[in-house]
């Protein structure tokens, strides 16, 4: 059995001025994500404070200053889905992975938000697609305006870089065989960025941004010179050279010890409020989430069940699948010891025949039976800003 996904393309020979420009102000999703589009365009350095260019052969293209709309939001899911096929034999189908199955929310300008749901949920199969880099089987994804279905070529390749993406493991995401120098300047070399000195200056400037210094120091050095909260810093770093206005960062600390995570974390909200960056956590983690976001979205079964600001969504969730994942939050406390904790029954569903109805209801304690299994929830408004979709809240 082979499964078989689809991944956006980005072909290099789109005529100048004929695709629609996302914005002027570019970020480095990774340098895997950027050296996938290499081209000759150089979008670096154009702030989105006015009207911004594009230099192809030596003449300057105007571009619309998408980003100063702040009545709009910067990121906006509609009905998004995400479906893998499955493939016997390399031609039989047999069916498809719904990985993101009708996922929809909103990220304004500056704002942190955080994805939450236990593994298998679809939460990085959803930030690859914002990414990207998996092409959506229906809904749609609007960044600054454009819709991402109609970008093609020069255009993808500028919304690749006005998003940043600091991966789950650093080890993974950072070439064994290269200096961090190189790692850090192959992005901007891709986008076009600057003389050898400037770029010199400005991985200077972003490693001593995420604590690494002296820089150059750091910079002489391999991946595996460096410990994992280093490695992390100089991920984020790469994700902030091209300046973007999103951070996708997906489960930033999960491979990290606990002694690292908070500075981790604390670093990421240090630059997103310094930047004014549209930052969005993806994490299975909820004790941290209180601290790091403005609001929270719980995901389950490739699905968002219920979304709010995030002191609200905490201090009185009316998901059940929401009040199971905070009950499993370890406290320190001694009583732990004799008490033991509800636990939903069951285990996860799979994602290649999710259930009908409510795809919780079969662990769901609060269950009604005749309507859960048979019929989607309806999505209910329990309080200004919150969003659950459970039977509980709709009828």
């Amino acid at each position: 059995m082979r499964r078989t996904t689809s991944v956006s393309e980005t072909p290099g020979s789109e005529k100048p001025g004929s695709e629609r420009s996302i914005g002027e102000r570019p970020g480095n999703p990774s340098a895997g994500v950027a050296t996938a589009t290499r081209g000759t365009v150089a979008t670096g350095g154009v702030e989105a404070t006015g009207t911004g260019a594009v230099t192809t052969g030596g003449a300057a293209t105007p571009t619309a200053p998408t980003y100063q709309q702040p009545h709009q939001p910067l990121l906006t899911v509609e009905a998004l889905q995400t479906h893998f096929e499955l493939r016997q034999w390399g031609f039989l189908r047999v069916g498809s992975v719904r990985a993101v199955d009708g996922v929809s929310f909103t990220l304004d300008h500056g704002e942190s938000a955080t994805i939450v749901g236990e593994s298998g949920c679809g939460k990085s199969s959803l930030a690859r697609t914002l990414l990207g880099l998996h092409r959506p089987t229906a809904g749609r994804v609007t960044f600054a305006g454009t819709d991402l279905a109609t970008l093609r070529g020069r255009a993808l390749k500028a919304y690749r870089a006005a998003v940043g993406y600091v991966q789950q493991d650093p080890y993974g995401a950072l070439p064994p065989f290269m200096k961090i120098r190189r790692i850090l300047e192959e992005p901007l070399i891709v986008h076009g960025v600057g003389t050898r000195r400037a770029r010199e200056e400005r991985i200077a400037a972003a490693l001593e941004e995420v604590g690494l210094e002296p820089a150059h120091e750091t910079w002489q050095k391999f991946p595996h010179q460096l410990s994992g909260g280093q490695q992390q810093r100089v991920v984020i770093a790469r994700a902030l050279l091209l300046r973007p206005k999103l951070i996708i960062a997906d489960e930033p600390v999960s491979m990290l010890d606990a002694s690292v995570r908070a500075e981790i974390l604390e670093l990421l909200r240090t630059i997103q409020r310094q930047h004014r960056l549209a930052l969005l956590y993806i994490t299975h983690d909820l004790s941290t989430v209180r601290h790091y976001a403005h609001r929270a979205m719980v995901m389950y079964a490739g699905r968002i069940v219920e979304q709010g600001p995030v002191e609200r969504l905490l201090d009185r969730p009316h998901h059940p699948y929401t009040r199971a994942l905070l009950a499993a939050l370890v406290d320190p406390d001694a009583a732990n010891a004799h008490q033991q904790r509800p636990i939903p029954a069951g285990e996860p569903p799979s994602l290649l025949h999710p259930p009908s109805g409510c795809r919780f209801h079969p662990r769901c304690p609060a269950i009604m039976v005749g309507r859960c299994e048979h019929f989607d929830p309806e999505e209910a408004h329990p309080r200004p800003g919150h969003r659950v979709a459970c039977w509980l809240h709709s009828r």
